[in-house]
């Protein structure tokens, strides 16, 4: 039976999550855009609390979400500050490839540690030649004995800098293409990893992102996950559980953008009379209101499946895509009824628009989402 309740747990778990970001988030969130810092003292909260390892099972000492659980904080947290936000759920991202196809000793060994200390972790896919195209991964592994040899680069990489642990994905049998590519565990003490500039960015400035770079790194045969040439697949299903908390975050945005631009609108008397009045606005929050409570349902509906193990590669992809163009649409028309205020960096609008471009490009631009989506619906052609 279809149910669009949430359990008492689950609403406890989003008024901590909403506490969380309005008085520790919010309030820091100017201050960590400026990109000068990072915000330390508030992930420390956060790991107090749980959110930077609430994906980890229980038996290793994390908070064992599921999906659903895991998208009702995703909004509550990007709507306090998207890019504290991924910093947190980038955990998850690197993370998931050890939950999901990683042994019980590696479980173990690397993600238990992760849950006593705060600590971070970083997802190494995206290259300046593979990003969409992560089939032309260039980074190499080379099995010598029982080591692998890792030489390559990986651009992009949000926690890159601060991170102790990283999943990597590189080609260990290059002739054949997507089907060589293996993913590894592999610690930031091991010599060889070289952390590069980290990079100015538009948006999410409260985030760490860098260029690494890998110089004859030597990692055990025991670091490998699953089996060599299927890290296609773990990196495929690993962006499949995390699309819909990508999602959920553009509602986020969206929904602390159009909250502002409300209050606003109440208070903003053009004309003799609050401009919320005027057609013009009401209609515009209207269609706001609408587009963020239709992408919260299809990500809902993507965390459902993904909880049920039921297949979800398309509704991953239209809950990401969705949500994140909602955060765009929404973010640029509460800019436009601000006015010359929303323009401005005394205000959070214009923060609010920067973030919800970058939730259209990370974790598969919607472009490949689309053709994801696509592919799917319209099946194989004769």
């Amino acid at each position: 039976m279809i149910s669009f309740s949430l359990t008492e747990e689950q609403k406890a778990l989003q008024d901590m999550a909403r506490e969380f970001a309005e008085k520790e988030m919010k309030p820091n969130a100017a201050k960590y855009d400026k990109g000068e810092e990072f915000s330390e003292d508030v992930m420390k909260k956060a790991f107090e609390v749980g959110f930077l390892t609430c994906t980890v099972p229980k038996e290793y000492g994390g908070g064992g979400l599921n999906d659903i659980d895991t998208v009702i904080i995703s909004e509550e947290l990007a709507a306090g500050c998207a890019g504290m936000y991924t910093t947190m759920m980038v955990n998850a991202l690197a993370y998931s490839p050890i939950i999901h196809f990683g042994s019980d000793e590696q479980k173990k060994k690397f993600l238990t540690p992760h849950t006593e200390k705060m600590s971070f972790a970083s997802f190494c896919l995206t290259e300046r030649e593979a990003g969409s195209d992560a089939s032309s991964i260039a980074t190499r592994a080379e099995k010598v004995g029982n080591e692998y040899i890792i030489n390559g680069s990986k651009c992009f990489i949000s926690n890159g800098g601060i991170a102790s642990l990283y999943t990597v994905f590189a080609n260990s049998n290059p002739e054949k293409g997507a089907r060589g590519l293996s993913a590894f565990i592999v610690p930031r003490e091991i010599p060889g990893l070289i952390v590069g500039k980290e990079e100015d960015k538009m948006g999410h400035r409260a985030s760490n992102t860098v260029e690494l770079t890998f110089e004859n790194v030597k990692i055990p045969e025991e670091n490998l996950l699953g089996k060599e040439g299927i890290g296609f697949i773990i990196a495929m299903r690993t962006l499949d559980k995390t699309r819909a908390p990508v999602g959920a975050a553009g509602v986020g945005v969206a929904r602390a953008a159009m909250e502002y631009a409300v209050e606003y609108a109440k208070t903003r008397v053009q004309f003799g009379k609050p401009i919320a009045l005027f057609q013009n606005t009401a209609f515009k929050i209207a269609q706001m209101a609408i587009e963020i409570n239709a992408a919260r349902h299809l990500v809902w509906h993507a965390a459902w499946l993904l909880d049920e193990e039921k297949p979800c590669g398309k509704e991953s992809a239209m809950a990401k895509t969705f949500g994140s163009d909602v955060a765009m649409r929404v973010t640029t028309e509460c800019v436009q009824i601000l006015g010359g205020y929303g323009y401005m960096k005394d205000y959070p609008m214009e923060k609010l628009m920067r973030d919800a471009k970058l939730l259209q490009i990370y974790e598969g631009t919607n472009e490949i989402q689309r053709l994801v989506i696509s592919r799917e619906v319209i099946g194989p052609i004769k």
